[in-house]
């Protein structure tokens, strides 16, 4: 004779001490919690997703270099695309000396998987910035924030110059890559987001330089989810109790 299934369901049940319905909390190993990634968010509850990237480079002189590019996802957008908007300003300052710093390794940089943030510095005076936001935030629709700046195809690159260095940003099958390469051996930074992560590094080899990578991901949930996609599983849940749990 077979055991109907809720008949052993019930003798498990009974064969549990009080203090099993308290659970203790445990520790999930790196693999489990990669496994999680992307899960558990309700269908229709992402109204609208957006990523915002901004590198810069100021010398001693005051002259800026840098671009901002951003890409913004809602249910009415028909093609993804990022828009670049470039960063020149002109300083108040004097030319800049020649950087004599120099940085060796990082060749495994091109090789990590997630956030990978890097600052090298062979110099004085220096600041270098680094930063990803994750915004998160609640709304009956999607924020209406037209965007602005040229349009970044697939495959193409996008240059500026002025006398702080030079700048590119490029998308192609690796991802999109903000790149700048500072005037006279100052330096370099780069930020790049890719299916493998996001980059940010800076290598500083001269003196009295401001660089910054940052990078913003801003996601809108809706605020007044259907009740049935709310309460879906608390009804699965509900239908136990015809069976005594």
């Amino acid at each position: 004779m077979k055991t109907p299934a809720w008949l052993t369901l019930i003798c498990l049940a009974a064969a549990l001490p009080i203090q099993a319905e308290t659970f203790k909390p445990i520790e999930l190993k790196d693999q489990e919690l990669a496994n999680l990634r992307g899960r558990y968010v309700m269908p229709g509850r992402i109204i609208s997703f957006g990523v915002v990237m901004t590198s810069t480079w100021q010398n001693a002189s005051g002259d800026v270099i840098g671009a901002k590019t951003s890409m913004q996802v809602q249910q009415s957008t028909i093609k993804p695309q990022f828009y670049v908007s470039m960063i020149d300003k002109k300083g108040s300052g004097s030319g800049n000396a020649q950087g004599t710093g120099s940085v060796t390794g990082g060749a495994g940089l091109n090789t990590t998987d997630g956030v990978t943030q890097v600052v090298r510095a062979a110099g004085d005076n220096n600041t270098a910035y680094n930063n990803v936001d994750i915004n998160v935030t609640k709304a009956n629709q999607a924020p209406d924030t037209p965007q602005q700046g040229q349009v970044l195809a697939a495959g193409s690159t996008l240059v500026g110059s002025n006398g702080a260095g030079s700048l590119s940003v490029s998308a192609s099958g690796t991802g999109v890559q903000l790149d700048v390469v500072a005037n006279n051996n100052q330096g370099s930074a780069l930020q790049r987001i890719a299916q493998g992560g996001l980059m940010q590094n800076a290598t500083l080899l001269g003196n009295g330089n401001q660089v910054s990578n940052l990078t913003s991901l801003n996601v809108v949930l809706r605020d007044n989810v259907p009740d049935a996609a709310l309460n879906g599983n608390l009804d699965q849940l509900k239908g136990l109790r015809a069976l005594g749990y």
